[in-house]
């Protein structure tokens, strides 16, 4: 009986060796297969460029954005990828330009910052962001530096212009916004704090216009950016 016994335990302990050195391989073969950073969320402080001179910032200006990447390496060691995806955007700008809705369209006009509480515009946007991506991880690293390049297009699904004055309160959805956005990206970091830029490379407004000058503002997105896998 006790041979048995030992035979028995033998043999279980094989199995389980055995078993237990399959998974190991199949896990060692799926992480040669690793992707890296398939979840973003940015926070960023936001700029208008090309600003007329009347016209200035005020309070703070932030953006969120979040969505999903698919990572899709593209040597051997998995250092150098392409990553496209899907995801949304909040931008708002606090500024002195007032928009007003007339029975001609909209009237632009520049605010004495005494006259109004708040003024601003706000875009809610969907976003399709493009990465051409370099790494330095590896399957068993999970901390290392990145260099993200792309470039990013944006809908806007809703635009909204807000004055709050001494007196009185408006908003108004503002259909004089450029409805696609789109401009250069860049990330750069280390482990899980990483600076982010992004660049508007088309004005935020079709035609506006102050007096007979022409209102070309275009965005800046600087800020940090969090990739989860």
């Amino acid at each position: 009986m006790k041979n048995i016994f030992s035979g028995v335990f033998i043999c279980l302990s094989t199995v389980c060796f055995a078993q237990q050195k399959t998974i190991e391989t199949v896990f060692a073969q799926s992480d040669t297969l690793y992707r890296e950073d398939q979840f973003y969320l940015g926070l960023t402080y936001n700029r208008l460029l090309n600003r007329p001179t009347s016209i200035s910032q005020n309070g703070l200006s932030i953006g969120v954005s979040a969505g999903f990447l698919r990572d899709f390496p593209i040597n051997k060691s998995r250092t150098f990828a392409i990553a496209a995806g899907l995801g949304f955007s909040y931008n708002k700008y606090h500024q002195n330009l007032g928009v007003f809705q007339t029975e001609q369209g909209f009237d632009y006009q520049v605010l004495d910052n005494a006259s109004f509480d708040r003024n601003k515009f706000e875009q809610v946007g969907i976003e399709i962001p493009i990465e051409i991506r370099w790494r330095n991880s590896t399957p068993t690293r999970h901390r290392f530096f990145r260099v993200y390049g792309g470039f990013k297009l944006c809908y806007m699904a809703f635009n909204k212009t807000k004055f709050v004055g001494l007196f009185s309160k408006t908003t108004i959805n503002n259909s004089d916004f450029n409805n696609f956005q789109f401009g250069p990206t860049l990330s750069i970091g280390y482990n899980t704090w990483n600076l982010h830029a992004y660049y508007g490379l088309n004005p935020v407004f079709k035609s506006a216009k102050i007096g007979n000058e022409n209102i070309q503002m275009s965005t800046l997105n600087l800020g940090v950016i969090f990739y989860i896998l």
